[in-house]
């Protein structure tokens, strides 16, 4: 598929979610035309953008997206892995994919490449732009010896509760605290139960609060050499003393953890990577803009812009590729950096010997 003009791509999103939604809204403010797909009664989307009311399911698929030159996959990780192999079917097909998954999108490589299509998972923030920093450090130093990680969206204030609302599937949350971590230690890939290791992190700006592992690793376990490899999720103290201490239910969660729109919250990631020599720093902090919530806005820039890369054709390659890719050349992490530090992410770096 040759590259598109900048100004103009058509492009599906499936899922208007709180990220879907950004996403697609974003997309539309850059000159794109968008159809947003849900089986929901979606608001908060203005007029001029497609609302395609249906329940996506892998047999529609291909009417669903017909003539659309890229697709974002923002749906929940249950079904959002259930369509990849339909949509890498289409011919030429661009795929920005955000679904959280068990299953290891790489397995449709083949099929991709067989079929001239191409998809990009893990766009978010991290997984996303943890990976694309981490693979940045791996290609500038020398060999790496550390690779952290930790990432959480929060409300900005705790409270006598949960301290705690999902700004994305409620679903995918509970699958980051039951989904075995993988991880590496002294160079030995290895695997723990989620929410092993908790242990004190400060927050710059907020304070002391609670990291756990969970399995944020993914693609990184093949693609990062460093001897020691880890993510951590982050939440307030107490938060995940109470999941583990309780009996709930899915239905329990979904109602305690309802993202409330009016409730202050921010978004935290730190990417830290040492070579032995010298140490590298990334803190990435927002605390929402514009009505949208920080994870929605931190994960959704992301993803937009690797929907933007694939409808320029800058990402032509075929196949099914990992969010390290962005890592691999500067052009491209420069660009993700620079347009999230102009929608008012805070950005910054910092490197010691």
């Amino acid at each position: 598929m040759p590259p598109l003009p900048h100004a103009m791509a058509d492009i599906c999103v499936l899922g208007g979610g709180l990220v879907g939604r950004f996403v697609a809204c974003t997309l539309k403010d850059r000159g794109h035309n968008i159809r947003v797909v849900d089986s929901m009664q979606l608001h908060g989307i203005s007029d001029d953008i497609e609302i395609l009311k249906i329940r996506v399911e892998p047999e529609k698929i291909a009417t669903i997206v017909d003539g659309f030159d890229v697709v974002v996959n923002c749906l929940p990780g249950r079904i959002g892995h259930a369509i990849r192999m339909p949509l890498l079917a289409i011919s030429g097909m661009n795929v920005a994919d955000l679904a959280f998954t068990a299953e290891d999108p790489r397995d449709l490589d083949n099929f991709a490449k067989e079929n001239n299509s191409r998809l990009v998972y893990d766009v978010g923030i991290a997984p996303g732009l943890s990976n694309a920093l981490l693979m940045h450090s791996q290609m500038n130093m020398e060999a790496l010896q550390t690779a952290k990680i930790w990432v959480g969206g929060n409300p900005q204030k705790p409270d006598d509760s949960w301290s705690y609302m999902a700004p994305f599937s409620p679903s995918d949350v509970i699958e980051e605290y039951t989904r075995p971590a993988r991880f590496r230690r002294e160079g030995v890939d290895m695997v723990e139960p989620a929410l092993s290791e908790r242990h004190t992190v400060n927050v710059p700006g907020y304070g002391d609060m609670e990291a756990f592992l969970t399995d944020g690793v993914r693609s990184l376990i093949d693609t990062i050499e460093s001897r020691e490899l880890v993510e951590y999720t982050v939440r307030w103290p107490g938060h995940i003393q109470k999941y583990i201490d309780g009996d709930f239910i899915e239905k329990d969660l979904i109602a305690a953890w309802e993202f409330d729109v009016h409730r202050p919250e921010f978004t935290w990631l730190c990417v830290l990577t040492s070579d032995g020599v010298s140490e590298w720093r990334w803190d990435v902090i927002d605390e929402g803009k514009n009505g949208w919530s920080s994870m929605a806005r931190t994960t959704g820039l992301v993803t937009v812009e690797v929907a933007e890369m694939l409808a320029e054709g800058i990402i032509s390659q075929s196949g099914v590729m990992p969010a390290e890719i962005i890592g691999m050349e500067e052009s491209l992490l420069k660009r993700v950096i620079e347009k999230m530090r102009l929608s008012g992410v805070s950005i910054s770096e910092s490197k010691s010997s």
